[in-house]
């Protein structure tokens, strides 16, 4: 069954540049220049993913829009005057590394005010229920930044940020974010750890990034204690450990939380073939997992489902795992065939190993 699904989009959010790099090292030294600049959080990934929406005609199905950038009141809400004021600066000046793993380059930040911006209206069109779902192609990514301090890529915390617009502006309630980007979503976590009205999931790699962080015991604090919850998935977890993960844990917290709102932190990076982790899914994984967020939304707040680009920085395989994730907010397929599918499923865990991964998250499920 179609679906009203909005797609936020603008060319701008894909120029800007993190300077010239070897997947994340900077080149100089003994890092050899490549022929292009090539950062891992290329706008690639993220151009391709369009253009195959575009040919594959799913484009045609959904709301395209672009959005006004996110306004310095909107920063206020999330992000400390000082850490703005520097961020502005470096990008006046040219670029620099604004924090570790965060290099940006001239105009980084009106183009992060504009990707804060898309997922604003992402969640706006969806509150106002002009829309039943949307898909805020943000770029950069925004989960691992902090109030005062940029990281891993991301400059301005852009759920948070649009989180917080969406309270001051229609008194939206509690509101539940899943991030199933490869990495912790350590940002959202920091911003919403003391809170009791977001409640912050992530599902990543154990140990990944941050550098050997797992998470596994942070629950939250002080009044968002209990709303925190971190599932730590051993590298080489694949397709049946994310969805028995999702069916043990997620689904269960977010019954138990009764949000007003659902937003999944949508990073591409578990996949089988990026180069930035060691996990092993597949498009089907994650056309899945949002059929699952998708349903639960549909029985706990009236189908108000909002996902917000992040990671994956597989130039080749992300647009089909996004794509896939499109269908499915869209209720739409379309002709277009997985060309990896069935490798990367020939690649998945072995009984015995999923089995393990099935008895590690039962354990996680039991501490919460």
């Amino acid at each position: 069954m179609s679906r009203q699904c909005a797609f936020f989009f603008d060319e701008l959010s894909l120029w800007h540049s993190a300077g010239l790099h070897a997947l994340t090292l900077p080149a100089g030294g003994w890092v050899q220049p490549p022929a292009a600049a090539g950062h891992a959080e290329s706008p690639e990934t993220k151009r391709r993913l369009k253009s195959l929406l575009d040919v594959s005609g799913l484009t045609r199905h959904l709301q395209v829009r672009s959005a006004p950038s996110a306004t310095h009141e909107d920063l206020l809400r999330v992000h400390t005057p000082e850490y703005l004021q520097r961020f502005k600066a470096m990008s006046d000046a040219g670029g620099g590394e604004l924090g570790p793993n965060a290099p940006i380059g001239p105009g980084s930040y009106e183009i992060a005010k504009l990707s804060a911006g898309l997922a604003m209206a992402a969640v706006e069109a969806v509150l106002s229920g002009e829309v039943d779902n949307a898909y805020s192609l943000s770029r950069p990514p925004g989960h691992h930044c902090l109030a005062d301090s940029a990281m891993g890529f991301c400059f301005l915390a852009n759920i948070a940020i649009a989180i917080e617009a969406a309270k001051a502006r229609s008194g939206l309630g509690k509101v539940a974010v899943i991030d199933w980007d490869v990495h912790h979503g350590n940002g959202t976590q920091s911003i919403f750890e003391a809170r009791d009205d977001v409640l912050t999931l992530s599902l990543h790699q154990d140990g990944c990034f941050p550098p050997g962080y797992s998470g596994e015991t942070d629950r939250g604090r002080d009044a968002g204690l209990g709303a925190n919850i971190n599932i730590p998935l051993p590298p080489g977890s694949g397709h049946d450990a994310y969805l028995y993960a999702m069916e043990r844990i997620v689904i269960p917290a977010l019954e138990r939380f009764e949000p007003e709102l659902i937003i999944v932190a949508c990073g591409y990076d578990a996949n089988a073939v990026d180069p930035l982790a060691r996990m092993l899914l597949h498009s089907d994984s994650f056309r899945q997992m949002t059929r699952c967020v998708r349903k639960a939304a549909e029985r706990l707040c009236h189908g108000r489902l909002v996902l917000v680009h992040e990671g994956g920085y597989s130039e080749a395989y992300v647009p089909f795992c996004g794509l896939a994730t499109v269908e499915e907010l869209a209720g739409v397929r379309t002709e277009v065939m997985d060309p990896m599918l069935d490798f990367v499923q020939l690649q998945q865990p072995n009984e015995a190993l999923a089995a393990f991964q099935r008895r590690w998250i039962d354990r996680l499920a039991e501490a919460h």
